[in-house]
């Protein structure tokens, strides 16, 4: 096993990005893993892939599952974006989302060695996500270290999510004391494929306030930035 590797799940959204930076920080050679899932805004893989190269992973990958197999999302299937905020789980909350992804990095893990994989969920702001809870994270970890031979030989795989209870205006603190160029990250749900956010959704909501309880310029690109600048 290799410890000072890590697989870290990278979206292309300023979490992720963070999660990242702070992997490398702590010294990990990070192996940078994204999923092409049949999301509605593909240009965050784009973005992923420019994240990767910026925070110098070792390398970045990109797994394709379709998940608009079975639908059941605003982002993979015909389903409203809604742009105003949702009681309860919100038609963006993508079924097992995580749950695939981070068993896809698992199996990298296992492949490189990595006894890390780091994730980007958010317990503060994570729009009322079930999969982006502490309950989740320490419920995979389980999971990890008794379905892998790995874990079954006693090497222990950590699922770590350093951003679990960091609100986003800490989250924009940390990135920019660690080098992120927020500017290259993509967080909306209906992104046009130049990565251009709509303003308007439940994600940009929250990375706008987030910019502006950090007391820091929102670098995000919207589509009518004109009327904004």
């Amino acid at each position: 096993m290799n410890p000072d590797d890590a697989v870290v799940l990278l979206s292309g959204g300023m979490d992720s990005a963070v999660a990242l930076a702070i992997a490398r920080a702590e010294g990990a050679r990070c192996h940078a893993l994204s999923v092409a899932y049949g999301q509605r805004h593909t240009s965050e893989l784009a973005a992923a892939a420019l994240v990767a190269r910026t925070l110098k992973a070792e390398q970045h990958k990109i797994v394709s599952v379709d998940l608009r197999a079975i639908g059941g999302s605003a982002l993979t299937d015909d389903i409203a974006v809604p742009e105003a905020p949702s009681e309860g789980i919100p038609p963006t909350y993508v079924p097992a989302r995580n749950t695939i992804m981070l068993a896809l990095a698992l199996g990298w893990a296992e492949v490189l060695g990595a006894r890390r994989i780091v994730c980007g969920v958010n317990a503060v702001d994570y729009s009322g996500y079930p999969d982006c809870r502490p309950a989740f994270v320490e419920a995979f970890e389980a999971l990890a270290n008794v379905a892998t031979r790995a874990g079954i030989e006693g090497r222990r795989i950590r699922i770590e999510a350093p951003l679990m209870h960091m609100g986003k205006d800490a989250i924009v603190q940390r990135g920019l004391e660690l080098g992120v160029d927020f500017s290259q990250t993509v967080s909306c749900y209906q992104a046009d494929i130049q990565g251009a956010a709509c303003g308007q959704c439940d994600a940009c909501r929250l990375r706008a306030e987030g910019f502006r309880a950090a007391g820091v310029a929102d670098p995000t690109r919207y589509r009518d930035q004109g009327e904004r600048g």
